[in-house]
């Protein structure tokens, strides 16, 4: 459980890995480059230009790659003079819709802008790449683009999540259906990683999520996991609370929740349904009467603190951990603002050094036996 498995030398991973670095280290004095696949989404390219230009005001300093088509793309980005000078548009001959099967994408896709933006991140000539097209598209192609560094197994999907508490880390969120206790115990040390660079939380609690609190319950790869990770403690960037349960989520319990994706992508649309459902309640609430009426003009400042509190599209940007270079996915249907979120994302993965994090911390990691200490449990 666990293991940090080892992998053959790769000249190219060793000439991408040092352009990579070569790339960090400027990126300290000119910002990072985001690789964007304008051609991505229900309704693309206006989303994806919007939100760069939301992006641009967010973070002066960064710079944007556009991959779609020129003819379209450039009377948007003339529109605003100061994401001209952020932005330079290439050419991609196709795009990925959102009908397409992952493995069609992986066969047919090597022209579109959804591949094109993840070649610039392989290639290092950008820091990360924000899609809001065909998520599993997107999965497929950046785990052959991409790749896992050593120690990785499978990629994850995490997003931030509020809580009563605050946010939270949520992952996996439907890459991976099914998750031994390797997988989990990965998860969480990712999971920690990605908290550690979005959230500021230097070393993040970190919770499974089960059907009890129970040491005897769960699946064997739950409880192979939880006795991993309590074993391990010491050597790992987190803090192991042990088994949360559903409603845990919400209430902020952990700043990590860790779990397999079928799960996972079930805990989050029932948040994202329930969320709707209150905020129906809500309006109707304060429509059914006059009087009703009447109290919705004293509580209007603080729903609308409610509103922006619990705005999904705050929260916009899944990212694919466990990969050698940074991919975000944004949801599909979402407008400027929330694509503008999912591009924050990026950037302050980018900034705070995350894969240099998640290399060194699962190198030292093999380097410390951890693949013959687990190998028995």
């Amino acid at each position: 459980m666990g293991r940090v498995h080892s992998q053959a030398y790769d000249h190219g991973s060793f000439y991408r890995g040092v352009v990579r670095l070569v790339r960090e280290r400027a990126m300290a004095a000119k910002g990072p480059i985001i690789a964007l696949d304008a051609m991505g989404g229900d309704n693309a390219p206006g989303i994806v230009v919007g939100g760069a230009e939301i992006a641009r005001e967010r973070f002066p300093e960064a710079r944007f790659l556009l991959f779609g088509d020129p003819a379209v793309l450039e009377p948007l980005v003339a529109k605003d003079k100061l994401l001209m000078e952020a932005v330079e548009i290439r050419e991609a001959a196709d795009s990925i819709s959102a009908d397409t099967k992952p493995s069609q994408a992986l066969r047919n896709g090597r022209d579109s802008s959804m591949w094109q933006a993840l070649n610039a991140v392989r290639e290092g000539e950008a820091d990360a790449a924000v899609s809001a097209g065909n998520t599993g598209a997107l999965m497929a192609i950046s785990k052959f683009v991409l790749r896992t560094p050593i120690g990785v197994d499978r990629p994850a999907m995490a997003s931030i999540m509020p809580t009563a508490n605050g946010e939270s880390v949520m992952l996996d969120l439907g890459a991976n259906l099914e998750c031994d206790a390797d997988n989990l115990f990965q998860f969480a040390i990712l999971g920690a990683l990605f908290a550690r660079a979005t959230l500021a939380i230097e070393r993040p609690s970190v919770g499974l999520l089960n059907v009890g609190a129970e040491e005897l319950k769960g699946s064997d790869a739950i409880k192979g996991a939880a006795q991993n990770l309590r074993l391990h403690e010491g050597d790992l960037p987190l803090s192991f609370y042990g088994f949360i349960e559903g409603d845990d989520i919400s209430a902020g319990v952990v700043d990590v929740v860790v779990t397999d994706g079928f799960s996972g992508n079930v805990a989050l649309k029932t948040a994202e349904g329930v969320a709707k459902l209150v905020s129906q309640f809500t309006r109707r609430a304060f429509k059914s009467s006059p009087m009703a009426g009447l109290g919705y003009l004293f509580a209007r400042p603080a729903l609308r603190r409610l509103s922006t509190h619990l705005d999904p599209r705050k929260y916009n940007g899944a990212v694919f951990l466990g990969l050698n270079g940074i991919a975000v996915k944004s949801h599909g249907g979402s407008d400027a603002v929330g694509f503008a979120n999912a591009v924050g994302v990026a950037v302050d993965m980018a900034r705070h050094g995350f894969l240099e994090n998640v290399r060194t911390e699962f190198e030292r990691l093999q380097a410390d036996g951890l693949e013959d200490k687990t190998a028995s449990l």
